[in-house]
């Protein structure tokens, strides 16, 4: 097990509406399996991730914001004890336009500061792929791959 993961995606949008993408409640609840993020996405502001039946699943805190390029979240599980009790970790949103071609790079950088292998890093390995591909598809054809978990695959989102 690791206790680091990284995604890179590139997807055909703008910056601006990338950055919209990540952090508006009712965009990502198309993308994010009916989940919504809620914060004002404010340096030292709370935020959390709460499913279609209002079960908070994931809690943290907004560490940076440096619209439209970086994201960094303190982030925590809340529905799985045995990833509860890892305690906190790191996710940066890095956002790169390539110039003059429409296109913007994402990258993903979700971490914990603990020794040995981290589970609640593993189970992000599993739904970190499925989320972002929803956003990438949503954001260049307006429809997205899976609308919840169980079309997709039967491991847990992170």
């Amino acid at each position: 097990m690791s206790n680091a993961f990284v995604y890179v995606t590139y997807i055909r949008t703008t910056p601006d509406k990338l950055w919209r993408a990540l952090t508006d409640n009712t965009f990502m609840r198309l993308y994010w399996l009916g989940c919504e993020g809620q914060s004002d996405w404010q340096p030292g502001s709370p935020w959390r991730l709460v499913n279609r039946e209002g079960q908070v699943m994931d809690t943290g805190e907004v560490l940076e914001a440096a619209p439209p390029f970086r994201l960094v979240l303190k982030w925590r599980n809340e529905f799985r004890p045995e990833l509860n009790a890892e305690g906190y970790s790191r996710c940066a949103f890095e956002i790169e336009p390539l110039v003059d071609t429409g296109i913007v790079k994402l990258s993903i950088t979700h971490t914990m500061e603990q020794e040995g292998g981290a589970k609640f890093i593993q189970a992000v390995s599993g739904g970190w792929p499925l989320i972002l591909s929803n956003l990438k598809s949503l954001l260049e054809t307006g429809e997205v791959l899976a609308a919840s978990k169980a079309q997709f695959d039967t491991r847990a989102v992170g």
